[in-house]
């Protein structure tokens, strides 16, 4: 263990260590709902969105990460609220929101003349990033998410699995879709500085698909998506310190390969 005390001793990697663990509970938990509710392809159109409002901010020099965040909440209420009218196509305005955040990202960085951006550490993540500020951020949604899950379960419970239901009982969804808008937006934007654009959304969707592989339960399936989340986090962070290797790229990996172990065993189990 004597290479995991060892990359420890780099600040940026305990930074680095301390957002993504933070950022994996938060996309566990969220993920779980987005997911069951077949929405989890709002975390792509909103990560892309992020990376249009971060390649902008940096042209036009502001401070990237605060433009991002309410950037990314207003397009996460846009796509709610258009995605709630029957006579529009959820899908298709989460693929021209992606688009055309793309191209207006790629757009902004090409015109762009005397200004040093890392297009690579946009799309794919860059653990020297991660700033103190990014950890603090994730501590305090972390906790807000937390606290969220268990302060009302039992409501997201039914949000989740028959929203009509969850009205006429007296729950005031539209609240609840408010705030997880908001949550999946943050989380979005802080954990795009570390894995990046184009691979943030797997940690919304990979631990929950892996716990549905042995939970039936929503109960269940959440703590399980924690978990899982988070060990495949700190596997795919060590590997990639060991390999020296994209850590977005080997986080995701590491949740494929996790997938598609507990698949097989989940195949042998009912053969």
């Amino acid at each position: 263990m004597n290479w995991f005390f060892e990359m420890l001793s780099y600040s940026f990697m305990q930074r680095a260590l301390i957002v993504g663990v933070l950022i994996s509970v938060c996309a566990a938990l969220v993920g779980v709902s987005l997911v069951l509710r077949k929405s989890s392809m709002i975390g792509d159109g909103l990560s892309h969105t992020a990376f249009g409002a971060f390649a902008v901010a940096t042209v036009l020099n502001f401070a990237p990460l605060w433009l991002a965040i309410p950037v990314v909440i207003v397009a996460s209420f846009l796509v709610l609220k258009l995605s709630s009218n029957k006579k529009a196509n959820g899908d298709a305005l989460i693929a021209l929101l992606s688009a055309s955040s793309l191209a207006i990202g790629t757009m902004a960085i090409s015109l762009s003349s005397g200004v040093n951006i890392d297009l690579n550490g946009y799309l794919f993540g860059s653990v020297l990033s991660i700033g103190w500020s990014d950890v603090w951020l994730s501590a305090v949604l972390a906790v807000a998410v937390i606290l969220l899950y268990i302060f009302a379960h039992n409501r997201i419970f039914a949000i989740t699995f028959d929203e009509d239901f969850a009205k006429a009982i007296g729950i005031k969804t539209h609240i609840y879709d408010a705030i997880f808008a908001v949550i999946c937006s943050l989380v979005i934007v802080l954990g795009m500085r570390l894995l990046g654009a184009l691979l943030i959304s797997s940690l919304i969707i990979f631990p929950t698909l892996i716990s549905m592989q042995f939970s039936k339960s929503f109960g269940r399936t959440v703590v399980y998506s924690v978990i899982v989340s988070i060990i495949n986090f700190i596997l795919g962070l060590s590997v990639s310190y060991l390999i020296a290797s994209p850590t977005g790229a080997t986080v995701v990996l590491v949740n494929l390969v996790v997938f598609i172990i507990t698949s097989i065993i989940r195949w042998l189990r009912r053969a």
